[in-house]
């Protein structure tokens, strides 16, 4: 491997704006900003607007449309 052209790797703490929820992952982004983990060290704190604890998919807020076929389309419009 290379040396000195890939980035930095390491854990962040990401804190989903919308919930308060946080988690711990790994990232190459970095930032200024600092969070306390619960195991006591600091790292990068990085917001993000959306996570699997506000995602409709993940919470089950998601509503499914019918998807009507095409007979069922042509009779809606033409009407039998």
């Amino acid at each position: 491997m290379k040396k000195d052209i890939h980035p930095n790797y390491q854990p962040v703490v990401f804190l989903d704006t919308t919930t308060g929820f946080k988690f711990l992952s790994g990232s190459t982004k970095g930032s200024k900003e600092t969070a306390e983990w619960e195991d006591g060290n600091t790292y990068p704190l990085i917001r993000v607007e959306i996570s699997s604890d506000s995602h409709p998919f993940y919470t089950g807020r998601q509503k499914f449309q019918a998807a009507d076929g095409r007979i069922a389309r042509f009779n809606k419009k033409y009407g039998k």
